[in-house]
């Protein structure tokens, strides 16, 4: 069942953004005879003996990326031993992602006076990989960015050596300041937990930002937008393939590929959440420049956090999607500060019942600890919230500027001391009578086995207005009993 879901997901995100590279991976034998400096590299795998590549011998990977874009793309491509060495297949999925950003109405169409699209490519490296593809598959025009000689020197390469496209490219070297600014960020507790993004191509409502217990760290480097992009320029899209590691270590944790990369392509530290962050401060200083903010994200845990500061800096509208290729999973963000042309649906669950399991639950945290963190957490909040301890359950009523604020990620946390005292059901309990004004719903605990607590979410009205946000509320719920019972991540 699994192995089919994710065949039909890999069909639809081939067919909605046409990705040549999805259905199957290359030809390699006819790529062979194609490319006779191919043949020496593959080699038959078994057990079926299906010829590939050693994906550990960086030679073979950059003589595989070289022979698609000269296959595909009509491209003229080389990058030096140790410069990192971009799989075509990845890169092409984004490039495709953000053909169709751009096509999509859900903000004002290009910005330039030409009406020609136009991207910045930020840390370009060597292999000026996006521009390139952004240019030959689409006839857009482009910035890259880098900061070393040598990824100046073989991007520069690379563009003279198409000059069909080469007039569509500008190489921009970022000077490296020794004391750039710094952009804190907060390391979550817990903070892969919760599964953000399931299906791709997701447009994402604010989530609430659960800011306990961080560790700050700091992304110091040369400027990345702020002091690159000049005052007069606008463009359609920027983006990004940012260092994902903190440190080289981490780089090498794979051993199954070899795709080289120096530690100023790879590395910086606070790794890719860092950096990322420091794209959204840039991006608060530049919001008339750009329709949309985009970059790759590799880890998925980052996400939540991602996804939280840009609706803490006020952007209009936020886009996830997944990249699935292979074995190798990415993830695409894009925010804009633009007013939507028409505002478009965010997707929130309107089921009525909905529930998650804890488990690993310590031998003191029983049914009665949990049903006391859940009051806790509403009261919190400052929502009307009523306890019931002889059915298990806390009814809870929000209001609608409650439900705007949560939706929004602007909900006052009152003050710790402040609480719900427990009551009996009554009928004639003013602040939990159903209103149109109010989402009323319920939460219930139950014991399943030891260590194991399930917690039920119930609507009183399926079809009020409100219900839309508690399927947002239900999750800010799940999360905080997860940080503080469960002793594993689920």
């Amino acid at each position: 069942m699994g192995g089919s879901k994710k065949r039909k997901r890999n069909k639809q995100q081939q067919e909605s953004n046409d990705i040549v590279y999805s259905e199957s991976q290359p030809d390699f034998a006819h790529l062979a005879i194609l490319y006779p400096s191919f043949q020496s590299f593959v080699q038959p795998s078994p057990p079926h003996m299906r010829l590939t590549i050693d994906w550990t011998d960086f030679n073979a990977t950059r003589e595989l990326t070289r022979i698609l874009l000269h296959h595909r793309h009509t491209l003229t491509w080389w990058i030096p031993d140790g410069q990192l060495c971009p799989t075509v297949p990845n890169r092409s999925n984004y490039i495709h992602w953000l053909e169709h950003l751009l096509s999509s109405n859900i903000i004002p169409g290009t910005i330039s006076s030409d009406s020609k699209v136009r991207g910045f490519d930020i840390g370009t490296g060597a292999s000026c990989i996006y521009p390139l593809l952004g240019a030959s598959l689409h006839g857009w025009s482009f910035v890259g960015s880098d900061v070393t000689d040598v990824a100046i020197e073989w991007a520069e390469k690379n563009v003279s050596s198409n000059p069909h496209i080469s007039n569509l490219i500008e190489i921009r070297r970022v000077q490296d300041n020794n004391a750039p600014p710094c952009v804190e960020v907060e390391d979550l507790v817990n903070s892969d937990q919760i599964a953000l993004c399931k299906k791709t191509d997701m447009e994402v409502a604010p989530l609430p930002l659960d800011l306990h217990a961080c560790e700050n760290k700091s992304y110091r480097g040369p400027p990345i937008l702020v002091g690159v992009v000049r005052d007069d320029e606008k463009f359609d899209f920027c983006m990004c393939n940012p260092p994902f590691f903190e440190s080289l270590e981490e780089a090498g944790l794979n051993p199954k590929t070899a795709c080289g990369g120096t530690s100023r392509e790879m590395v910086c530290p606070g790794g890719e959440r860092a950096f990322i962050t420091r794209i959204i401060e840039d991006s608060t200083q530049l919001k008339q420049h750009f329709r949309w903010f985009t970059s790759m994200v590799g880890k998925k845990s980052n996400l939540k956090y991602l996804v939280s500061k840009l609706w803490g800096v006020g952007v209009s509208i936020v886009k996830t999607t997944e990249f699935v290729q292979g074995r190798t999973y990415r993830w695409g963000l894009a925010w804009s500060f633009l007013p939507p042309v028409q505002k478009s649906s965010i997707s929130l669950s309107n089921k009525k019942n909905t529930s998650f399991t804890l488990e690993g639950l310590q031998r003191q945290h029983g049914a009665i600890n949990v049903l006391e963190s859940v009051k806790s957490h509403f009261s919190s909040y400052g929502l009307s919230c009523s306890l019931n301890t002889s059915s298990f359950t806390v009814d809870v009523a929000v209001t609608k500027d409650d439900c705007d604020s949560i939706l929004r990620n602007e909900l006052t946390i009152f003050n710790d001391s402040t609480d719900c005292q427990p009551t009996r059901e009554t009928s004639n309990e003013s602040s939990l009578n159903f209103s149109l004004e109010r989402l009323c719903f319920r939460i219930s605990v139950f014991q399943q086995i030891p260590g194991t607590l399930l917690v039920k979410g119930s609507l009183q009205d399926k079809h009020s207005p409100l219900s839309g946000a508690f399927s947002v509320i239900f999750q800010k719920l799940e999360e905080a009993l997860r940080s503080k019972f469960c002793t594993k991540s689920l």
